[in-house]
Formats: C-alpha cells, structure tokens, sequence
C-alpha cells in the first residue's frame, strides 16, 4: 500500500497510537494542517468520532469515494457506509 501525505476525507487511515492502535478508521473531517476526526460505524460511531493528530496516524492511498461524495453533498455519512468502505478495504 502507498502512503499519501496529505489527509482526504473518506481517505483509509490506520491508528498508530493510543488504545485502538492497530485498527483502521475512516477520515470524515479535516480540522487543520495537524488534526483530523475519524470513525469506523462500529465503535467510533459518526456522532461520536475522534479527534487525531495526523502523526499518529498512517494514511493509505485508498479513498472510497461513496464516503467522501456523502461528506460533500450532505455533511454527513451513516455508519454502515464506513463499516462498508473499511471492510472493502480490508479485502483488497
């Protein structure tokens, strides 16, 4: 997998640290050049999502599209679309 050096939203992420280190999340907000907000729809709901510093953070190449178009159009994603893009994820 490539890495992208830039944050997108619906871009895959992969925690680095903290308690869900090793898991991945969806981007579904960029704060500012250092932190963004991130979900997965299982534990970290959108409702609920968590402020990350980028650093912290490993971001792949792979942006679903259905996600990002979703952020875009309406400012919100339901949580079965990023259960959906991470398993789709995972597969590839």
């Amino acid at each position: 997998m490539e890495m992208v050096t830039e944050p997108q939203l619906g871009q895959i992420v992969e925690i680095l640290r903290g308690r869900e280190a090793g898991s991945f999340a969806v981007i579904i907000r960029i704060e500012d050049e250092r932190f963004v907000w991130i979900a997965d729809g299982r534990k970290r709901k959108f409702d609920r999502p968590k402020k990350k510093n980028r650093l912290h953070l490993r971001l792949y190449d792979t942006i679903n599209t259905e996600v990002a178009d979703s952020l875009r159009e309406t400012g919100r994603v339901t949580n079965g679309k990023l259960r959906f893009a991470l398993t789709k994820f995972s597969q590839d």
